[in-house]
């Protein structure tokens, strides 16, 4: 029975085998109808943490690895920076509903292979995956300008040197608090604790040289809104 559980058929192994990491059940669910129909895709699993994923692809050996960055027990692009160290050989796509504006260039920093929102539509999501797949690196169209005309302009990145310094949990919660939601909201969606979304709210007035929350919640919406008219600028 060992045995029959590792055979594969040919059409198996023409098949890239992907798993998918994300903490929202819906969403895995999604992504696994959406893989599932396609004859040259294969679901070898979808978890909702690191640990998870890493026995997965020690027992499946999968191609590719689309995840999400709110996960549980770990930041996604840990995730990224621990598989492009333990499993180089395996592609790695970061499927999120973050900005890309904040959070694509530094995905592909910590190794990742591409960069897609889960805003894109379902053929876009299966274009991002064959992309990587072929060996490539897949952003959209918007990003690869901008990071183009950073490359040849050498003009200062669109969110600015300050919050290039924050972490990548940090530049999360800043994130999550330009849209407005409250620390409880913010802890239940990162599963953390309250009280360490209040001591990664401290350290983010301290390296934005901020002194109360009202200021942290007035740059973070006033950062958001800069990002998203630089954008809709780049698009006209």
């Amino acid at each position: 029975m060992a045995q029959m559980a590792h055979f594969r058929t040919p059409e198996d192994r023409t098949r890239a085998r992907v798993l998918i990491v994300d903490d929202q059940p819906v969403v895995r669910e999604r992504l696994s109808e959406l893989i599932s129909g396609e004859s040259d895709l294969k679901l070898c699993g979808d978890v909702d943490n690191p640990c998870r994923a890493f026995e997965v692809i020690e027992a499946k050996q999968p191609h590719l690895v689309v995840t999400g960055l709110a996960l549980k027990a770990a930041h996604g692009l840990d995730l990224v920076k621990d598989l492009r160290l333990r499993y180089p050989h395996v592609r790695v796509l970061v499927f999120s509903m973050y900005d890309e504006s904040l959070y694509a260039e530094r995905a592909i920093r910590a190794g990742a292979n591409g960069f897609v929102t889960k805003r894109e539509r379902t053929e876009e999501v299966i274009r991002a995956i064959r992309v990587v797949l072929r060996g490539g690196i897949y952003l959209s169209e918007r990003v690869t300008g901008d990071a183009l005309r950073r490359f040849f302009c050498r003009r200062a990145l669109v969110i600015g040197p300050e919050l290039e310094g924050l972490s990548d949990r940090e530049l999360e919660i800043f994130e999550f608090i330009g849209n407005g939601r409250s620390t409880a909201q913010i802890a239940r969606a990162l599963h953390l604790s309250v009280k360490t979304i209040e001591t990664y709210r401290s350290r983010i007035k301290v390296k934005l040289g901020l002194t109360s929350g009202g200021q942290l919640v007035a740059r973070a919406k006033s950062s958001l809104r800069d990002i998203t008219s630089s954008s809709t600028l780049e698009l006209n």
